[in-house]
């Protein structure tokens, strides 16, 4: 934790069955969230759709894979 702020890093692969576990941590925690994706290798269309909706939300987004990056602007269209 960073001054108030929760980080959790996450790698390996996203994948949708993963998602439901994370989005109970974030919608139970009242602190600013940051995810560094540093470690992410691999990520499926429900984890970019994830993770764009939570940096909508106003989470931050670290080390964001350029792949994942440039699908997650694909989404929003």
């Amino acid at each position: 934790m960073r001054q108030g702020i929760l980080v959790f890093t996450l790698s390996g692969h996203m994948k949708a069955e993963d998602l439901a576990e994370l989005k109970a941590l974030f919608d139970a925690d009242y602190r600013k969230i940051v995810l560094d994706l540093r470690d992410v290798r691999l990520a499926d269309r429900d984890a970019v759709k994830f993770l764009r909706d939570c940096e909508a939300g106003g989470m931050k987004l670290e080390n964001c894979p350029a792949y994942v990056r440039e699908w997650m602007e694909r989404e929003k269209t």
